[in-house]
């Protein structure tokens, strides 16, 4: 990839040791040496000094994770403006995958298609690629008013030997699922757009199971809405409306729901604001119903609901050693609502079985998230209160939430070694309750939005709630365009008297009374075969501990094969 120039005609250099990065906004260099660049002596009361590493950096990845840790390697501000990444121009929101501006991670392409930029192929002497005249098609003579097309396709097929730790029937099942989504991004000046989104979804296999709308969907709208911007002093701000993505909060909390075929999307306002070094966020969704089976049927999930307010920081540069350090901190409230299945309350019986309780379930999340990179050093650093009520239905019985979680990785990256090696440790703690209390606080954690799915372990066996898991991470990137990660949860129960749980409910393991649940090393490979081919591999065993499979459950292996196409 071509590295960005910076001319210092008046200038001379002198050879030194590469000691760090020092980063304007927005600008940083790198060398094949270090240098320190000096003014003439005859400016020596200006002198400028400027220390550059050596470590080149590598391309943008085309298909970003969620999280920077998932980022193969880091990228500086400058990497991911176009014509090298299509991320919108945020200014200090822009480092690493772009996630700090609230639209989810943007490489090549994005997560979310509507939240790419690709006005400067208005310059026509800047298409190199083959799709690019579909990503801006001018409407009229001057082109502010235009249009640009994106499509999204995916054919997934996984092997699990013992679903959800043998506790369903359908062993040695085969999975094979297509999605494929196209979207049009109306532009009409500088202030209005309008984005329009298909998805359709296919699934089949043998020993196969929970097929259902989120897997299965025939013809339907993924996404609609309008949006109009509006620049206020230094203040970029923007209103949205309609059925759409929300990626603003951290992927452990709520994601896309990427496992399934139909993304999770939401139906309501938004409103931001990006300044300089701090932004804001507000937004009352509703759910989208994807249960109906005609096409173009899809509507809104009443029972379902989204609200709350984020605001993140661009926290001012410092330094520990060598480290120059760039960080955001982000303070939010995400409140939801969920009734009929996903509202129900776990309840263990005197004979240890768990049974649920129908209901509506309203909870409130309070917290932080804290991350930030370094030339070497990475880290994260979350912690959650959710609070709130429970009540069933069709009675009077009621009960108060009180539950917490909390979520750190923290690791040291080699940039100029041969693999570009990366370890680290990921830990999470989700509180759990004694469920076979029938009155007092539910202390119990839940994460209903289908959080980013490998962040826990691949296989899907274990959920966010009542759980311990702490795992060490290795991330080696040999080349520009392949990584493996190497991950390895170890997995205990928080609490003694509380279910341990999947990720969409809690397991019937009346014999299991002990703490440790489980170790679920994991690999994932993941090749950019080009800028719109990539092929990733997850290869999973969940090792059961001896009071699992004591109590009925069963280790296994899990397999998965991904190949998408994007443009």
């Amino acid at each position: 990839m071509k590295q960005r120039r910076r001319s210092f005609s008046s200038h001379r250099f002198t050879k030194s040791r590469p000691l760090r990065v020092i980063c304007t906004t927005g600008f940083c260099m790198s060398f094949s040496e270090g240098y320190t660049a000096e003014t003439p002596s005859s400016a020596a009361a200006s002198e400028e000094r400027i220390t550059v590493h050596h470590a080149e950096r590598p391309a943008i990845q085309n298909f970003p994770r969620a999280g920077f840790i998932e980022q193969a390697r880091r990228l500086t501000a400058s990497q991911n403006i176009a014509p090298v990444g299509q991320q919108p121009k945020w200014g200090n929101f822009n480092r690493g995958n772009g996630e700090g501006s609230g639209f989810g991670p943007v490489g090549r392409y994005g997560i979310a298609p509507w939240a790419e930029d690709w006005s400067y192929l208005r310059d026509k002497r800047t298409r190199k690629d083959f799709f690019d005249p579909l990503k801006f098609i001018a409407l009229n003579r001057d082109g502010t008013i235009w249009l640009s097309l994106s499509g999204r396709s995916r054919a997934r097929n996984w092997y699990n030997q013992f679903p959800m730790l043998g506790t369903n029937t359908h062993s040695h099942s085969g999975r094979f699922t297509t999605r494929n989504m196209l979207g049009a991004d109306l532009h009409i000046g500088k202030h209005v757009r309008v984005f329009g989104q298909l998805i359709n979804g296919t699934a089949a296999g043998w020993s196969g199971y929970g097929y259902n709308s989120t897997f299965r969907k025939r013809l339907d709208v993924g996404q609609l809405f309008a949006e109009y911007q509006q620049t206020i002093g230094n203040a970029r701000t923007g209103i949205i409306f309609g059925r759409q993505q929300f990626l603003d909060a951290p992927s452990y909390i709520m994601y896309d729901r990427e496992t399934q075929n139909v993304q999770l999307t939401w139906n309501g306002p938004r409103a931001y604001a990006v300044l300089p070094h701090v932004r804001f966020d507000a937004y009352d969704f509703v759910g989208t119903n994807i249960t109906p089976h005609a096409m173009f049927h899809d509507n809104q999930d009443w029972t379902t609901r989204l609200y709350g307010f984020d605001t993140t920081f661009d926290v001012p540069a410092f330094n520990i050693g060598n480290q120059h350090i760039r960080s955001y901190l982000d303070l939010f409230w995400i409140g939801f609502h969920l009734g009929g299945k996903s509202g129900t309350l776990t309840h263990i019986s005197s004979s240890n079985i768990p049974s649920t309780i129908t209901g509506a379930t309203t909870r409130n999340n309070l917290g932080f998230r804290w991350y930030g990179t370094a030339h070497n050093l990475e880290y994260a650093l979350g912690a959650l209160w959710q609070g709130g009520r429970f009540t069933q239905y069709a009675s009077t019985y009621s009960r108060n939430v009180s539950a917490y979680a909390i979520n750190t990785t923290l690791g040291y990256r080699y940039p100029t070694g041969l693999l570009h090696p990366f370890a680290g440790l990921q830990t999470d703690l989700y509180s759990g309750g004694n469920e076979t209390r029938s009155k007092g606080k539910v202390n119990t954690y839940i994460a209903p939005f289908s959080p980013q799915n490998p962040y826990l372990d691949y296989t899907g066996y274990v959920g966010a709630g009542n759980l311990v898991s702490v795992a060490p991470v290795l991330i080696g990137s040999p080349g520009g365009s392949v990584s493996l990660k190497i991950k390895a949860p170890l997995l205990w129960r928080q609490k003694h008297g509380g279910s341990l749980y999947s990720v969409n409910s809690a397991y019937n393991l009346p014999k299991f009374h002990g703490h440790f649940v489980g170790i679920a090393p994991n690999g994932l490979f993941t090749w950019a075969i080009s800028p719109h081919l990539n092929w990733v591999q997850d290869f999973a065993w969940f090792e059961a501990s001896r009071g699992i499979r004591r109590a009925g459950g069963k280790s296994g292996a899990f397999y998965q094969s991904t190949f998408s196409f994007a443009f």
